[in-house]
Parts: structure tokens; C-alpha cells; sequence
């Protein structure tokens, strides 16, 4: 049996580039996900990082929806306690309204950013602990109930926009099963819950409007190369990316290495593999097993892959490989 599969960017700015050539970049790879027969293009919402270039998510959304004709387009997601619930749903109902059923709404209860862009951005620390209310409160204002409200968001109001919750803990995979909603697990970079927060989506979900039974998309690193080695050195951007998070610095995307061991110590090595331990990186016959006993044991409904990486060549011929694979649903 395969799956569907869905691609997370976070429209990456290489070192030496600037965000209009790493934009570019990201147009490049929307299409070329899209003529390989990938199901969806998420972007995910980040603020004040110098190497992320999707900060104005609906934006960039837009400009990908203008440039791309069959892909599914959203956010994985949108870091809802940095909004009021009608300005999002403004934003997405105005892309329903230019891109038709093709759009997705991914919402995500972390702010995404520091505690001083938090407060840049002007919200507060505990305005996510209302993240469940706010949640309800866009569902009003993009379903059909809003009506007879004295306040409705146009456009949104009617548009139905596919909303998904996404986590990396039991907190998101209780409350979408709570409200009957799809769930995607943040596995490429959060793993330690995967297992419990499957089983309790699975075995909590309450049938609703928007579902009758459980959706389950499940997020990993993949990058293929035509060897091994290549992959392996293509991902050490990833790998220093992280690294620099835990340092508390911050940059573009950096170049690849040939040894990161004269780059992180044991400790911050052990940080990495722990945070990344759902990552797929080699030759397709390499990748081809060990993805395929990823996806029989935890039966997701749904594979969200990203790769977010140094070299546009390297990230663009990972997709060009993924068919090869096999073991995906892809659109033809």
C-alpha cells in the first residue's frame, strides 16, 4: 500500500544568498514538487531568523499558489498565538478565494520565535495557553455558523479551508482529537512523543464535521542522493543548523562539511541525532528500507518529508529521486 506524501519548507536562505534568491529557490522547488506528484507544499512560520525566509507565511503562500496549479498549499503551520484567530482566517480565506480547494491551514500552539520577538510581535507568553479557544474561534469564523454573528471575517466566512493541528506532544494530538481534526506530529525534529502522541490521536479522536475517522500525517527528513556519502555530506547543513540553535546563534544556511566533528561537541552531537532521529538520508535502495519500515510500523495516513539544506542542486535532485522510491502515492 502507499501513501500520499507532502513537503515542509521553511524556504531556506543559504549563506551568501540573499532572501529574494532564497525565495527564488523556494518557487523552484514548489514546482518541482509539484510535477513529481507531491501531495501538498507546506510552509512553516518563523520570525527573526536570519536563514528562514516564510516569516509572512500567507504571503509567500500566495506567490507559490501563483506560480504552481495542482499542489495542495498551507502552513505547517501557522503559530496561531501570534494572531487574532479572524486576521488568519481572513489571510486563508483570501487564499481559498484565489486558489480554490487547494489550500491548507496547519496551526501550531509554540510562538515560533524568542521571547523578544514574542513581544516585537505584540502578544504575550500565555496568549498560547488560549490556543484550544482560539482554534474554535477560526473554525467559526471559516465555517458556515458566522452568519448571523455580528462579526465575520471576509473572506473566510464560508470558505471551509481544511484546518489541521500540529504538535509535537500530547497537548496537539488530544485537542485534534478532541475536535475531530487532522494531526501532523513534528517527528523531523521533535521525536521523543511520536509513539504517544500516535496512540493517543488514534485512541482518543471523536468523529466531527471535518472527519469520521483519524488523519495522521507524520513529518521526517529525507534527502537522497545518488550515493550515500553525498546525502550524508549534503544533510551536515542541517545538522550545523542545529547545532547553532542549541549555541544560541543564529545565521543563514550554512555551507556542508566534510567533518562535523570539528564542529560540535559530543554533547551538542548527541542533541542533533536525538532531535533528528527521524531522518532518511542516503541512496534511494539505502533510504527505500528504512522508510518503508518507518511507515509499516506507525501506518501514517500521510508522509510530510523536508529538507531543508545548503545546495539548491542537492535539494532539487532529492525530489527528482523520490519517485524511485516507490512507496508513495504520487499525482500523476
Amino acid at each position: 500500500m502507499t501513501i500520499p506524501l507532502s513537503f515542509l519548507d521553511l524556504a531556506p536562505v543559504p549563506e551568501d544568498k540573499t532572501i529574494a534568491e532564497g525565495i527564488k529557490q523556494t518557487v523552484e522547488v514548489a514546482k518541482l514538487a509539484e510535477s513529481v506528484g507531491i501531495n501538498r507544499y507546506w510552509l512553516a512560520e518563523h520570525h527573526n531568523m536570519p536563514g528562514i525566509a516564510s516569516a509572512a507565511t500567507s504571503v509567500l503562500l500566495s506567490h507559490i499558489g501563483s506560480q504552481t496549479s495542482r499542489i495542495r498549499i498551507g502552513s505547517g503551520g501557522v503559530m496561531l498565538p501570534n494572531h487574532a484567530p479572524i486576521v488568519i482566517a481572513e489571510q486563508f480565506g483570501t487564499l481559498q478565494a484565489l486558489y480554490g480547494d487547494r489550500v491548507d491551514l496547519g496551526l501550531g500552539r509554540a510562538p515560533g520565535t524568542d521571547g523578544a520577538t514574542f513581544r516585537a510581535l505584540r502578544r504575550q507568553m500565555q496568549d498560547a495557553d488560549r490556543f484550544p479557544q482560539d482554534v474554535q474561534e477560526l473554525l467559526f469564523f471559516l465555517g458556515t455558523d458566522s452568519n448571523d454573528s455580528p462579526v465575520q471575517a471576509f473572506p473566510g466566512a464560508n470558505s471551509q479551508v481544511p484546518v489541521w493541528i500540529l504538535g509535537s506532544s500530547l497537548f496537539g494530538a488530544t485537542l485534534a482529537a478532541k475536535l475531530g481534526l487532522p494531526y501532523a506530529f513534528a517527528s523531523h525534529f521533535a521525536p521523543r512523543m511520536m509513539t504517544q502522541a500516535i496512540q493517543a490521536y488514534r485512541e482518543q479522536f471523536e468523529p466531527s464535521q471535518y472527519l469520521d475517522k483519524p488523519h495522521l500525517m507524520l513529518a521526517a527528513n529525507l534527502l537522497l542522493a545518488d550515493d550515500d556519502e553525498t546525502a550524508r555530506y549534503h544533510f551536515t547543513s542541517t545538522q550545523q543548523s542545529f547545532v547553532r540553535l542549541r549555541r544560541g546563534g543564529r545565521g543563514q544556511m550554512p555551507k556542508p562539511t566534510h567533518n562535523m566533528d570539528n564542529i560540535w561537541s559530543a554533547p551538542e552531537k548527541a542533541m542533533v541525532d536525538d532531535a533528528l532521529a527521524v531522518s532518511f538520508v542516503g541512496s534511494v535502495p539505502t533510504v527505500q528500507t528504512l522508510l518503508g519500515h518507518f511507515i509499516d510500523e506507525h501506518q501514517p495516513d500521510e508522509l510530510m518529508v523536508t529538507a531543508n539544506i545548503y545546495d539548491q542542486a542537492a535539494r532539487l535532485r532529492s525530489l527528482e529521486l523520490i519517485p524511485e522510491l516507490g512507496i508513495f502515492d504520487l499525482a500523476q
